[in-house]
């Protein structure tokens, strides 16, 4: 049966990874994302994309109506857009705190607004029952390490989740969250993503003795999305190869 399926940053990475093994599957996606130009080199066979900012009311209720007139109802919804503001214009002026502002505010944006507007203005669409949420956290979470702004803004998608499967789950709705370790081919640490001694490093954290990958991370969302996965609501699923063990 075929489903629609919505994936906020669509345009690359685990979004991405995401977008081609549901369209494998025979789903219809929809690729959200900032960037026009990006989405339009996704290529995923079949896909339909729509350029917005999602911390933006204005831009998610554009995102809501598109869905509305293209979907009707939603199957899946993945929360794949994110990021730790690299992206982002830096800070003007010399005030530290200003940057400090700016920095934590520009990541609870690209983290927390984005999951929560897209879900709350795509709520009544989610199909019932079946409906799918699935957010993607991070290792950081758990750890406070690295961008500690990051962490606390990806941590802060976990009350969020329990909350809604509490308030969807009458209605035949599952909510979960992913949340991965490192994860190679991204955007999260720039173009030219970790030294090659950082890599070790992170791989040899693991278990597996490996680092992951996006496709790691799209297998997981694709199995929550199942039926097999229709009593698996308001859980934390990481992936991480073991590098930060069961909570």
């Amino acid at each position: 049966m075929t489903r629609n399926v919505v994936i906020s940053g669509g345009g690359t990475g685990i979004g991405l990874a995401a977008a081609r093994t549901f369209a494998a599957d025979g789903d219809r996606v929809l690729l959200l994302g900032r960037r026009a130009d990006v989405l339009e080199r996704a290529a995923v066979p079949g896909a339909l994309t729509y350029a917005a900012d999602l911390a933006d009311p204005a831009d998610v209720r554009g995102v809501a109506g598109f869905v509305g007139r293209e979907f009707g109802a939603v199957d899946v919804l993945i929360h794949s857009a994110g990021g730790n503001g690299l992206l982002e214009p830096p800070a003007g002026g010399d005030d530290p705190l200003d940057a400090v502002a700016r920095h934590w505010t520009v990541n609870f944006r690209l983290n927390v607004l984005t999951a929560v507007l897209l879900t709350e203005a795509l709520r009544h669409r989610l199909a019932e029952p079946g409906g799918r949420v699935l957010f993607l956290s991070s290792i950081a979470a758990y750890r406070g390490s690295g961008q500690v702004a990051y962490a606390a803004a990806k941590a802060g998608l976990h009350p969020y989740a329990h909350d809604l499967a509490r308030r969807l789950g009458p209605h035949g709705i599952t909510v979960n969250v992913v949340a991965p370790g490192y994860v190679e081919d991204t955007a999260f640490f720039g173009a030219d993503g970790v030294d090659e001694e950082h890599r070790a490093r992170l791989a040899a954290e693991t278990s597996t003795g490996r680092v992951g990958t996006p496709g790691d991370v799209a297998a997981t969302l694709h199995w929550l999305a199942s039926p097999g996965a229709a009593h698996i609501t308001s859980q934390i699923i990481q992936v991480n190869g073991g590098a930060e063990r069961g909570h």
